[in-house]
């Protein structure tokens, strides 16, 4: 009996996908610690997730990735969204979550930001952060977009 290992196309196509994102995420953060960096994206996705309303949530997700989705809607509460966070407590939450100095967070996130903006489209990216308090968008906001809502 021989036992042949059939692909699925769609799975590898999101494995590959995922794949890149990690390695350009990477490249980007300047580290080759990929599951820092997958830990560092999921902490983004679902920092950002839970300040957002259900259909907010939905809509941004369904730009996901297949693999990276199921990775955002991890653990999801949709009963308890949204949760409003100031500054201080969003880094606070990011820091935990993410298994990172506090220092490090206004530093790492708004580049998971820029590098959404990369892969998504900037548009779809500043319309999820829409929703967030003023203070902590400006903490996501990359450079790039500093002069924007």
């Amino acid at each position: 009996m021989t036992t042949s290992v059939a692909h699925v196309h769609s799975i590898e196509h999101t494995i590959h996908t995922t794949n890149r994102w990690l390695n350009h995420l990477s490249e980007a953060i300047g580290t080759s610690d990929r599951e820092f960096v997958h830990g560092l994206l999921r902490t983004w996705l679902h920092a950002v997730r839970d300040a957002l309303t259900v259909q907010a949530s939905a809509h941004f997700a369904a730009q996901l990735p297949d693999l990276i989705r199921g990775i955002y809607y991890n653990g999801w509460n949709a009963s308890a969204v949204p949760i409003r966070r100031d500054r201080q407590e969003f880094i606070d939450h990011f820091a935990t979550s993410g298994r990172i100095a506090h220092s490090d967070v206004p530093k790492l996130a708004p580049l998971v930001t820029e590098f959404l903006c990369r892969e998504l489209s900037e548009p779809v990216v500043k319309q999820a952060l829409a929703q967030l308090p003023q203070d902590v968008r400006a903490l996501l906001r990359p450079k790039a977009m500093a002069g924007t809502g």
